[in-house]
This record gives structure tokens, sequence and C-alpha cells, in this order.
């Protein structure tokens, strides 16, 4: 089953579990994300990434510059271990990180949780590549990325006892948006997905196929 299939999935098993009020809420934050135009502002194939230096869950550093000097560099912003379509796409990805790694590019996962919840999210799906911490969404505000949730999502996530700030280590309740990136050794993005609904992710196969055209290079936000 493809990641696609599984995620539209997840959505209908938590239509029958979710209040409707809380669907709404759900609904109305990715309308407002859409017509907010934060995807078209995030950065987009052709233009520059900036290099980072984050740790991993067992306090590892790792550099951008280091990975690139290796190949490709495939980049997957994701929201935390709390979100399941998130751990859906981890999953995913472990499924695929051989055939990623066949291609000479490197993997890692990203998002604003504290070490300590990369090291649980990697240990949770048995994750081979690094799955990195990205205090205050620094590296994520310079891709463009993120948004505070709503007063009303905020409420909604608190009454499910999710919440962030014991995930993120902040009182920002920021997180980024579900985003892809493919970045060449030269430090230019070939790639780049802003999905502003969290509920869809790219399949593995579509990050793969980029390998399979030398020199192609495309935006997609959604």
């Amino acid at each position: 089953m493809s990641l696609s299939q599984q995620l539209e999935e997840l959505t209908i098993k938590l239509h029958t579990l979710v209040a409707v009020e809380r669907l709404q809420v759900i609904n109305q934050e990715i309308e407002h994300l859409t017509s907010s135009g934060i995807a078209e502002s995030a950065l987009k194939a052709g233009e520059r990434a900036p290099a980072f230096e984050l740790h991993d869950g067992d306090g590892m550093l790792w550099r951008s510059r280091d990975l690139l000097r290796n190949g490709p560099l495939v980049i997957i912003f994701y929201r935390g271990r709390w979100c399941a379509y998130c751990n859906t796409q981890l999953a995913a990805l472990q499924a695929f990180h051989s055939q990623i790694a066949q291609t000479g590019a490197s993997l890692v996962a990203i998002s604003p949780q504290t070490e300590k919840h990369s090291y649980m999210t990697r240990d949770m799906h048995k994750l081979r590549f690094p799955v990195l911490s990205d205090p205050g969404n620094k590296l994520a505000k310079e891709f463009g990325l993120v948004w505070r949730l709503s007063p009303d999502l905020q409420q909604m996530y608190e009454a499910v006892m999710t919440r962030l700030p014991g995930y993120n280590g902040d009182q920002s309740w920021e997180v980024p948006l579900a985003a892809t990136y493919i970045v060449q050794p030269g430090g230019r993005i070939s790639y780049a997905r802003v999905d502003v609904d969290w509920r869809k992710r790219p399949d593995p196969e579509e990050i793969l196929e980029q390998f399979n055209h030398k020199g192609h290079e495309g935006t997609q936000n959604r």
C-alpha cells in the first residue's frame, strides 16, 4: 500500500473517531493556511538551501555541509511524534531508505521536538536515518515553513493531551508545514514539496523518481 493510500485510510479512520466539531477546527485551520499563502512564500526549487548544524536524539551533531559532500540531501520537515500522519510518513520512508541511499543521497528528518523526543521518534520506528531537533524551528523558519496553531486548534490539541510545549521545549505552539526538499551538493534545491494540508505527503516513490531525472527541478505547494 502506498503512503498516500495509508494516509487516506488514516483520515477515514479519524473521521470515525473524532467529533465533528474537532474535524471542523482542523478543516478551518487548513483552509486558513491555504489562503495565507505561506506555502508560496516557502523556499522553492532553484533557490539555495540554508546550511544547518543540528543534533540528533543521541546528542550527535549533524552538519549539512558534511552530508552534502557525499551527494544530494533529502530533508523531511515533520511536526512531531505526536502526529499520526508524521509517524506514518517516517515509517514509509524507512521502508525506502536503502533505495534512497543507493542513489547516493542522504536522508534526514527534522522537527522542533527536543532531542529526547527525536530519540523516541527514531526508536519507535527503528529509523536508520538521522532524526534531528530544530529548537525553536530556527531552520524551518529559514525555509519559510513555520506557523502558529490557532487558539481553537491549540485548545483542541490540549483537550486530547497533545501539549506541544512538552514536546518542543518552548511555549510557542509553532510547527513547520509538512515539507520535503532535495538539496544538491552545491546547495541548490532541486525539488520542493510543501503541504499545507498535513494529511498529505509525497510518496517515497515520488522522491526516488527525482533521482531518475537528472537535472529535473520541480516545486509543489499543496
